[in-house]
C-alpha cells in the first residue's frame, strides 16, 4: 500500500495563519504557488524504514492529482496497485477497473485530506490539527508539520513537505523509529486526463 496507510491516521488567496514559528508570507506563497497548477503528474520512489526490518521497503509508481478532486497513486515497482482518493473517500481499483473502498480508511483519509488541502491552497483545516514551521525561500522551502492532538501526537512524530514550484518530497516520521520518505521526480502539469482516470476520481 502507498505511503497514506503507514500514518494510520479550490484555490484560495488570502487565509489567516495560526502558528508557530510560520512566516505567515511564505507559507501563503508557497500554498498559492502550488495550487496554481489544477492538475500534475510525477513520478515517485516511496522508501518506508522500520527498526524491525533489516533493510528499507522501496517502491515505486506514479501520482495524479487533480485540484477539488482528489489524487491516484500508482504503484508500479515491486508490485502493482492504483489508489484513489477522493475526499474522504480511499478506493483501490481492482483488474475490472471497478473502485472497491477500503476498509478501516480513516488514516488514510486523513491524510489524504490533509495533502489535497494544502496543495489546493486550502490550509486552514490543517493548521487546526497541526502546528507548522515554515524555512527557505520560494525556490527551495520546507513546511514542517507537528501535531497538536495528544492522541495523534503519541504516534506520529512530524510531516515535512519540502518543494520548489511543485512538491518535491514528503517525509513522515513516527514515535515508534519508523518512517516514510517520498521523492517525487518530473513533476508537471498533467495535459489530459484519460477516460479511466476521469472515471477513478469522478470527473466528468
Amino acid at each position: 500500500m502507498n505511503f497514506l496507510l503507514c500514518c494510520a491516521l479550490s484555490y484560495g488567496a488570502s487565509f489567516a495563519v495560526h502558528a508557530t514559528n510560520a512566516d505567515p508570507l511564505l507559507l501563503k506563497n508557497v500554498l498559492t504557488g502550488l495550487s496554481n497548477h489544477t492538475a500534475v503528474r510525477a513520478g515517485f520512489t516511496q522508501t518506508r524504514s522500520n527498526p524491525a526490518l533489516m533493510q528499507p521497503q522501496i517502491s515505486h509508481g506514479t501520482l495524479l492529482f487533480v485540484l477539488a478532486h482528489g489524487m491516484l497513486w500508482q504503484t508500479e515497482q515491486p508490485y502493482q496497485e492504483t489508489i484513489a482518493l477522493t475526499g474522504s473517500r480511499a478506493a483501490r481499483l481492482d483488474a475490472q477497473g471497478k473502485l472497491q473502498p477500503i476498509r478501516d480508511a480513516r488514516g488514510v483519509s486523513q491524510v489524504s485530506q490533509m495533502l489535497q488541502s494544502l496543495l489546493a491552497g486550502k490550509p486552514d483545516d490543517v493548521l487546526r490539527q497541526f502546528d507548522v514551521q515554515t524555512s527557505g525561500t520560494m525556490t527551495k522551502w520546507m513546511l514542517h508539520f507537528t501535531p497538536k492532538q495528544s492522541r495523534i501526537a503519541h504516534v506520529l512524530a512530524s510531516i515535512d513537505l519540502n518543494g520548489n514550484a511543485f512538491l518535491e518530497g514528503i517525509r513522515i516520521d513516527m514515535h515508534d523509529g519508523s518512517a516514510t520518505d517520498i521523492r517525487f521526480t518530473d513533476a508537471r502539469d498533467a495535459g489530459a486526463i484519460t477516460a479511466a482516470e476521469k472515471s477513478a476520481l469522478g470527473l466528468p
